[in-house]
């Protein structure tokens, strides 16, 4: 089916709802989907409305014209137009770790991530063999810190030779760099673990099986030029008990870090994720 994505937020005042829902009837819009939430400490309103395309009387180019000129102007609305055709462009970017990356190419694989992949991008050859056998390309560009910009140059043509909307790091032991973020805003999503900062270093499950936590987690969130510190997408917990071993910690995280960044994508897919200054509005 084809669909499109209305984004909207604007300050909160009277009628809007009724004029955006007004403006997809007077169309023949068949309106699948309205989220709203109004954010009293801002005095802000936002929505997602998705409605078919096929009976729609606009054509696809005509629609953000006019209902800027009909409701958008008069409620002062910054929106967004998204469609579900044709599929977004998604980068994965990896180190050696794998399991982030199988729960990717196995969901995408069972057809339950609307994307395309064109390639996967890793600073490690390790993974080069999982990746070809899903028939996607794999590029492997080493990296140290003499050759580090040399290689984010290298990878942001990889990213606009094959046309890329967003990028995943599934692991991707790296730290990108502030020119690179910021030719994907909002548009690079990185998994981590919950309990960064209080456990850094290469070893956390380490240090918390240490410290005998109880609840071990992980966070997807957009990249910013502040380390782990952007707008929060989605969080998981699972709950450990002392007789878990170091082993055991290791996979019940990676356990739930892959669940919470296809999670993250697929809201991401779905244009259900507003970021608001450094927080997000998510629409289930």
């Amino acid at each position: 089916m084809k669909k499109a994505i209305l984004i909207i937020q604007c300050p909160d005042q009277k009628g809007i709802v009724a004029q955006v829902s007004k403006f997809l009837y007077s169309y023949e819009g068949n309106i699948l989907e309205v989220d709203q939430h109004v954010d009293e400490n801002l005095g802000m309103f936002f929505m997602r409305a998705a409605w078919e395309l096929d009976s729609f009387s606009l054509e696809k180019d005509e629609i953000a014209a006019r209902f800027k000129e009909e409701v958008g102007d008069r409620f002062q609305m910054e929106f967004k137009l998204h469609f579900n055709f044709p599929k977004p462009r998604m980068a994965i970017f990896v180190s050696k770790l794998s399991h982030c990356l199988f729960d990717i190419l196995g969901r995408h694989y069972a057809g339950q991530l609307e994307v395309d992949i064109p390639l996967v991008v890793s600073n490690h050859p390790n993974l080069k063999q999982v990746v070809e056998a899903f028939g996607i390309p794999f590029h492997h560009i080493p990296i140290t810190s003499e050759t580090k910009a040399a290689a984010e140059a290298n990878q942001l043509g990889l990213m606009k030779a094959n046309q890329i909307d967003f990028v995943v790091l599934a692991r991707y032991m790296q730290i990108l760099s502030a020119e690179f973020i910021q030719h994907f805003p909002n548009r690079i999503i990185n998994i981590h673990h919950s309990f960064l900062p209080a456990f850094v270093g290469a070893k956390p499950y380490h240090a918390a099986f240490e410290r005998g936590v109880k609840i071990i987690g992980a966070t997807a969130h957009y990249v910013t030029e502040e380390l782990d510190a952007g707008p929060i997408i989605e969080q998981e917990v699972a709950r450990v008990r002392h007789h878990n071993t170091i082993a055991e910690l290791v996979q019940i995280g990676q356990d739930v870090e892959k669940v919470v960044l296809s999670k993250a994508i697929k809201y991401h897919l779905d244009r259900k994720v507003m970021p608001i200054n450094n927080k997000t509005v998510i629409f289930y």
